[in-house]
């Protein structure tokens, strides 16, 4: 491995990791004003919705981890939207499934908003207006293109609306990276929410204009979705994992799947098995699928259909499960293929505050579409729905529906010692199983864990196959014993974007604080 991307960034008071430097900026700023780490991670949550727009954006969802010292507890944050009250199946009638792009995508309401302002209020030092000044600026005034907003308009491009290619493709030319780009119809949206609020969002101008652009284009969304839509606080799970406590969102979030895959996990030692190998590659990967075959079954709205959460998380079945793991052959199971595009973020301020999040438009660009002038992609977040009235995730009215996002904390004696996550859809829970027992077990740093030669096993959207993806970086002969094993592997470029892009922090038992960003986006570790 290249050593330049082993070496963390260490701090003693503060930190603050993102998949793009300017938002990790944006955090900084907050917190050198005498901001906490709540005030910075909405800036810096903000700023993504500007700087990665491929990847997050104000027609999107959140999901928030968060822990005040002063508290002593950790907590969740739901801001997902659910369906529109008149989307139903029979909006779909004689249709297959729910379309991927386009207007009939996007039927969930944006939740990223209203999570915003639910954080400032409940733990806030700043106004709304002033952790939104630094995403305002970077709309306004332009940033540098990235690479990874370039190379991913280069892919998607085709399924965006002609409104949206009016902003990502002006004129009909792909931006070059490192080009000034700038957002003026958002910047005006974010000001008036600046000015306005979260009702300014939900039942002022902003859902105004998404609303009578959802009229005059045939979408299903209407102001009193809207105009209803709120997020919650809830208690997070919980799993103990040698010596750790490690909490995730609960349903309908997809994070009570990694805590499956770490109690299994618990009854095989890890100091028998060298990172790096087939034996560790094979393992986490069949204990995720195990994971993954009991959540397709059961994950959709708990208000819709209860979750055996104490059933699937009980160390006795975990057992159950261990013991049926064959480390000589890979087990002949299948997964949905779900969307990847993701941002994930964490902040830890020098009084101990800690926030863990994600946000997501569910593909790269939501639906494809702009609401109206405001410059909002939507989300095609409802797309996963399904059409079929005996599957567990079947489409109803205000529903919200399975949820890959997921951050994570990880407790070692009552305090934050890891926060983590990723991008990646179903390569969620299993690079964040790669990365925790890496800092875990091997003692990585951040930024080793998030750079070392990672696998993701499932199938995106269009593949027949449920493939094993491996960075050609690991080595041939685990190569060699994973394709003997069974997998199907498919060898993958040196830090393939196919990875997603993990960040992480972690705390030591003298407080340092050392962040690590993925070398596969444009992140950055800053603390001091």
């Amino acid at each position: 491995m290249d050593s330049r991307t082993e070496k963390p960034v260490m701090a003693t008071k503060t930190m603050v990791v993102s998949p793009h430097y300017l938002a990790s900026a944006a955090g900084a700023r907050m917190l050198e004003r005498g901001g906490n780490a709540f005030d910075a991670a909405v800036a810096v949550s903000a700023a993504l919705a500007v700087v990665y727009p491929h990847m997050t954006g104000l027609g999107g969802d959140a999901f928030w981890l968060t822990y005040s010292p002063g508290e002593g507890r950790v907590r969740a944050y739901n801001g997902s939207g659910r369906s529109g009250n008149a989307v139903s199946r029979a909006s779909y009638a004689g249709e297959a499934a729910i379309p991927r792009r386009g207007i009939r995508s996007a039927i969930t309401v944006p939740g990223m908003a209203d999570s915003w302002d639910a954080i400032l209020r409940e733990y806030g030092r700043f106004t709304l207006a002033e952790v939104l000044e630094p995403a305002i600026g970077y709309a306004a005034e332009g940033f540098p293109l990235s690479s990874d907003q370039r190379s991913n308009t280069l892919a998607a491009g085709a399924a965006l609306s002609a409104e949206a290619a009016a902003i990502y493709i002006p004129g009909g030319t792909l931006p070059a990276a490192g080009g000034r780009f700038v957002q003026k119809q958002l910047s005006a949206t974010l000001r008036c929410l600046a000015g306005g609020g979260r009702d300014a969002f939900y039942k002022g101008a902003i859902a105004r204009e998404i609303c009578k652009y959802m009229q005059e284009a045939g979408g299903y969304l209407q102001p009193e979705d809207l105009a209803a839509h709120q997020g919650n606080w809830s208690e997070p799970l919980a799993a103990e994992y040698h010596g750790h406590t490690v909490y995730q969102a609960p349903p309908n979030s997809q994070g009570f799947a990694a805590l499956m895959g770490l109690n299994i996990l618990e009854h095989f030692d890890f100091g028998t098995i060298a990172d790096g190998s087939y034996e560790y590659y094979h393992l986490l990967v069949e204990a995720l699928k195990l994971s993954f075959r009991d959540r397709d079954k059961v994950l959709t709205d708990p208000e819709f259909s209860p979750i055996p959460l104490e059933r699937l998380l009980c160390k006795k079945y975990a057992a159950e499960l261990a013991g049926s793991i064959s480390m000589q052959r890979a087990a002949e199971l299948g997964s949905e293929p779900m969307g990847r595009d993701t941002a994930y973020a964490a902040v830890v301020d020098a009084e101990g505050n800690s926030v863990s999040f994600i946000q997501s438009l569910y593909f790269e660009f939501g639906a494809g579409i702009v609401a109206g002038n405001t410059g909002i992609l939507l989300q095609n977040r409802g797309s996963f729905f399904s059409l079929d009235p005996g599957h567990i995730n079947t489409l109803e009215p205000h529903k919200r529906t399975f949820h890959t996002l997921m951050p994570a904390m990880a407790f070692r004696n009552g305090k934050p010692a890891y926060l983590y996550g990723t991008q990646g859809g179903e390569g969620q829970p299993q690079t964040q199983t790669l990365l925790l027992t890496r800092m875990l077990h091997y003692g990585m740093n951040p930024q080793a864990a998030v750079a070392a030669p990672r696998v993701v096993w499932g199938r995106t959207w269009g593949e027949l196959t449920q493939e094993l993806k491996v960075e050609s970086r690991v080595e041939g002969r685990v190569l060699a014993a994973l394709a003997e094993g069974g997998h199907r592997v498919c060898v993958v470029d040196d830090y393939d974007g196919i990875m997603g892009h993990a960040h992480a922090i972690s705390i030591d038992d003298n407080g340092y604080r050392s962040g690590g960003t993925d070398p596969r986006c444009d992140g950055a570790a800053i603390g001091w």
